[in-house]
């Protein structure tokens, strides 16, 4: 994941690296943004002016943007004064197919993340999925529930009752899922059969710890939109 390190700039300006998880307008022309970074872990910030045509925040300020941001430090809230966009996920937000399982992703990021928290692998899961998304060679099934199971097991969401009846492949799936490092995660292929059983196993271990409707899944379910 590219990057450098951020710090603290003086003048209670400080700059984070981070992705972008949702954006939302305030006023006639700002936005309050919310930002997963490698330092502070969620950030809630202000872009003051960033829906005016000509604001240098108005490309950034996004969901999918990752980059570093440079933000001043109010005595109870954030405001983005600069940033600077490394990737955007164009080949993600570009097409229907992706862009609805990538908002269900920064949803899901979301929901675990925490302000001030160490997120630093929160970040390296999200921004490897998004990455996984637009690859040919994957099946998204695949790429969501690799997704969905590391973030549970991550924060100690996952039971392994719910994996009882795997069969000797799911089984090697579901320990290189947990196990491995993010960076070759998503790196496999799996048949449809043991694809179809850590399916069912991940979706039964999901109702158990997490008791939330997202609303980009509850879009997911409403399209027809098949994704392999």
């Amino acid at each position: 994941m590219p990057g450098r390190l951020a710090g603290d700039l003086g003048d209670n300006l400080i700059e984070v690296t981070g992705l972008v998880l949702s954006a939302t307008p305030v006023g006639e022309y700002d936005k309050r943004v919310v930002i997963l970074t490698r330092e502070r872990g969620k950030l809630h910030a202000f872009a003051k002016g960033a829906r005016r045509p000509n604001s240098p925040l108005i490309g950034g300020i996004r969901p999918f943007c990752f980059g570093t941001f440079t933000l001043y430090e109010g005595r109870s809230s954030y405001t983005v004064k600069q940033l600077s966009i490394t990737n955007s996920f164009d080949e993600v937000t570009s097409k229907v197919e992706y862009v609805y399982l990538g908002y269900y992703f920064l949803e899901f990021a979301d929901y675990y993340s925490r302000e001030f928290g160490d997120e630093f692998s929160t970040l390296k899961l999200l921004y490897q999925a998004l990455r996984a998304l637009s690859k040919e060679s994957l099946d998204n099934r695949l790429v969501r529930l690799v997704y969905e199971l590391r973030m549970m097991a991550m924060n100690g969401d996952f039971d392994g009752e719910c994996f009882r009846n795997l069969s000797s492949t799911g089984a090697y799936a579901l320990d290189f899922i947990i196990n491995t490092p993010v960076e070759r995660l998503f790196t496999f292929v799996l048949s449809e059969k043991a694809l179809a059983e850590l399916l069912e196993a991940e979706e039964e271990n999901k109702i158990r710890y997490i008791n939330k409707t997202f609303k980009s899944e509850e879009v997911l379910n409403s399209i027809n939109i098949t994704f392999s």
